[in-house]
């Protein structure tokens, strides 16, 4: 009897290239350039050639560091190393110098793909080989150029191999290393078509960084799902606006602050628009009742890098209907609410969230944070919040920004909530600063609504009337926005420097 064939034989994309070779692939909306899946494969072949004349001796151990902003070039370096069997590290390029060292250094990279803006950057913190996807500037830096389409052998492609390292956000501490398999990718793409849908016709509009997994799943998911992705290489509301209305978009991944200066430019969705994913961070309640007055196909999503992308994900009606609910868990994916002991809770009750399936992660790159974050029902993911009677999730804070105050508990998601529903506040963040007497106070950073008139003794009563008093903020400050990484969100050490610093002592009741 014949030995089983190994799944998948051959790389995603030498799958779908086989399967459609004249369907269109990629579209550069700011080149108005467009390649159909055979040229696209043909072109990351001669990719993958280039690459393999950088890597020294390349095996499936070598790992490639992808220091390049979001455009085509990324795609074909991302398809070129997963032919290869090489793994791919993606790296955020708006960093530092010194923070991109270090994740150089704790991935051991055995090389490093740049672009023209990142060349200076990618030689200073390397300490391996480095190559351009454009004209090189440095004699020290080797070239993928030219790019022409070549003919290439795929390497056999293992479902459970490490096949990305991915970081996160690192909003509380040093961003961690998540190990992702192609089976977590193409459990995540299975999960998200059920709830989203794919039509044949779909284009899916790519303008987040590929270094996060918002910005990559659609790639990834496209090319399996035989779908064009089209790739913008910078977010801009009223470009963005008319690339959707130009290119005829059906699906958009954008953070909520996107989303907001879209509406902002007076932006309403076209027809063909189906689905705009809205992850990254939570989705303000005024937010959603804005996409609903506009008519815009809102799924407000829960994910995270170690599952791949999303968790669950709500479609129009439930988040127009229920506003601040991710929906339900997405098809295969298990999410169990437990409590200190881990013992799980009853609906409405809060706990910490616990996931399981086949898009959660293997675990980290360092064993002792994976052993600390995998129990018996699956992957702690830090996340407070609870389920309601119908199975709809609903997301109030990250564990570790629970604030304890005089030996109380305090979770700020509840506090947030409390703030939001005051008619002159339209954002806030709550964390917790240092106390001589109580240990951690309670304090609240809140962007008011221009329109209104936002008095502290007011916010302060208003608290009060449905806040026990040691969750009612101490100390409030006020600002036009919140800091936000570049995923969108909330940075919670910057807002409680910036607390520090202008915060308002307001420990007397009103």
């Amino acid at each position: 009897m014949n030995d089983p064939v190994e799944w998948p034989r051959r790389d995603l994309l030498s799958h779908r290239a086989s399967a459609t070779p004249d369907a269109t692939a990629l579209v550069d909306a700011d080149a108005g350039d467009e390649w159909t899946y055979g040229a696209f494969d043909r072109r990351v072949d001669a990719v993958m050639e280039r690459l393999e004349t950088v890597v020294a001796d390349s095996d499936s151990d070598d790992r490639v560091g992808v220091l390049v902003e979001t455009r085509v070039a990324f795609a074909e370096v991302y398809f070129a190393a997963m032919r290869r069997g090489l793994t791919i590290v993606p790296l955020p390029v708006r960093e530092t110098a010194a923070e991109l060292a270090s994740k150089a250094s704790r991935t051991a990279l055995d090389a490093i793909v740049c672009e023209s803006a990142t060349e200076p950057l990618a030689l200073e913190i390397a300490d391996c080989p480095v190559v351009s996807v454009d004209e090189p500037e440095h004699d020290e830096v080797g070239s993928l150029q030219p790019v022409t389409e070549a003919d290439a052998i795929p390497v056999p492609l293992e479902r459970d191999r490490t096949h990305l390292l991915m970081f996160t956000s690192g909003t509380s501490g040093e961003p961690k290393i998540v190990r992702l398999t192609v089976g977590n990718l193409v459990a995540s793409a299975t999960a998200s078509a059920f709830r989203l849908g794919v039509l044949p016709e779909d284009r899916w509009l790519c303008c987040l960084p590929m270094y996060h997994m918002g910005g990559l799943a659609p790639i990834v998911r496209s090319t399996l799902y035989g779908t064009t992705a089209v790739i913008q290489r910078e977010f801009e509301p009223r470009e963005t606006a008319r690339v959707i209305e130009e290119y005829g978009i059906t699906g958009v991944s954008l953070v909520p602050t996107m989303c907001t200066r879209l509406l902002e430019t007076g932006w309403t969705p076209p027809e063909t628009l189906r689905f705009v994913l809205l992850g990254g961070a939570p989705a303000s309640r005024e937010l959603i009742a804005q996409c609903r007055e506009r008519g815009v196909p809102v799924h407000p999503t829960y994910g995270m890098t170690e599952t791949a992308s999303q968790v669950a994900t709500a479609r129009p009606n439930d988040a127009f209907s229920h506003p601040g609910t991710v929906g339900q868990p997405l098809g295969c994916t298990d999410v169990s609410i437990v409590d200190e002991d881990g013992e799980l809770v009853d609906a409405g009750e809060t706990g910490e969230l616990v996931v399981s399936g086949p898009t959660v992660t293997p675990g980290y790159l360092s064993s002792d944070r994976t052993e600390a974050a995998f129990g018996e029902r699956g992957f702690h993911t830090g996340d407070v919040g609870y389920r309601d009677a119908d199975g709809r999730l609903w997301i109030s804070n990250r564990l570790d920004d629970r604030i304890v105050t005089g030996g109380e508990n305090v979770d700020p998601g509840e506090v947030i909530d409390a703030l939001r529903d005051h008619e002159g506040v339209v954002e806030a963040s709550v964390v917790g600063l240092p106390d001589g007497e109580w240990g951690e106070r309670v304090a609240a950073l809140v962007v008011p609504d221009p329109a209104e008139t936002l008095e502290r003794r007011s916010l302060l009563a208003h608290c009060d009337e449905r806040l026990a008093g040691f969750k009612r903020p101490k100390t409030i400050g006020v600002a036009d926005a919140l800091p936000r990484t570049a995923s969108g969100t909330v940075d919670r050490d910057a807002v409680r420097d910036r607390l520090l610093e202008d915060g308002t002592d307001v420990t007397e009741s009103p």
